[in-house]
């Protein structure tokens, strides 16, 4: 498997690095601060291949912090709203798309 820095990097929109956290599992999103948050509006953006591979690269350096962190599409609203910019994202960030049984 190519580690995620080995990989080419192809930015076609706004980016976002996002990772889950080791503890809980939660997804989270690099920040600007280089920490990281469960809340998409705070993920650092980027728009180019290299910023994506700084921040990827800070985001891997963390591995005691997050797990399995990539470059993810968003979509950046006119009004500075972030949200995901394809199902998958949507998927990890609203929950499962159908009504799961419950636990006893």
């Amino acid at each position: 498997m190519t580690s995620p820095l080995q990989q080419k990097i192809k930015i076609t929109g706004p980016s976002i690095i996002t990772a889950n956290r080791t503890w809980d599992g939660a997804v989270i999103y690099r920040t600007g601060a280089n920490s990281w948050s469960d809340e998409l509006r705070d993920a650092a953006i980027v728009r180019t291949a290299d910023e994506a591979r700084a921040l990827l690269t800070e985001a891997v350096a963390d591995d005691l912090g997050a797990i399995g962190p990539y470059i993810a599409p968003v979509e950046v609203a006119a009004d500075g709203a972030v949200k995901p910019g394809n199902m998958r994202e949507h998927i990890r960030l609203t929950g499962a798309t159908i009504a799961l049984p419950a636990q006893a």
